[in-house]
């Protein structure tokens, strides 16, 4: 039995064709439609390398079912930079050296992004942590992570004060 589901991803409306409804979003954007910046860690929602933004808020994509999210709108680091411009938070990411191996920063800058659009953020190092914690990464640069976080989240605030006058 083959299922049809339609999701608005990274802007663009696809319909996909679901072979098996167990299929995760994860593998979907993976194996399907050749997103590969979520990256398959832990398969089990511990790790957060997965993170992705559906209908705004952070989800660990290995944790979602496909057809469950018909409908929804799913944001990749595919999606995030505007053409050759870099989303704040990964400028910040690149200033601060946030990375050392790479393979988790896809999910840290999604989760980045969610925790500053959901104003989680704020100026606190400690509440960045706590908003981060689902976001594991082996080589331990939580100290870049953090001060990227911090700065980006000062660089937007800014440029909603500016838009706003």
């Amino acid at each position: 039995m083959s299922l049809s589901i339609t999701l608005t991803i990274n802007g663009v409306q696809r319909t996909v064709e679901l072979e098996d409804p167990r299929v995760t979003l994860l593998d979907l954007l993976r194996e399907r439609l050749d997103l590969t910046g979520t990256k398959k860690g832990c398969d089990r929602g511990q790790c957060g390398a997965c993170t992705v933004l559906l209908d705004g808020r952070r989800v660990n994509a290995c944790l979602a079912l496909a057809a469950s999210q018909d409908g929804g709108e799913v944001l990749t680091i595919e999606g995030l930079a505007q053409g050759d411009t870099c989303h704040p938070v990964q400028t910040a990411f690149i200033a601060h050296d946030a990375f050392q191996c790479g393979f988790c920063t896809p999910g840290q800058i999604m989760s980045a992004v969610g925790l500053i659009r959901e104003g989680q953020a704020g100026d606190d190092p400690e509440r960045i942590r706590e908003g981060m914690s689902g976001n594991l990464c082996r080589c331990g640069a939580y100290r870049g992570i953090t001060e990227a976080v911090l700065e980006a989240q000062r660089s937007l605030s800014q440029a909603g004060q500016q838009e706003a006058a």
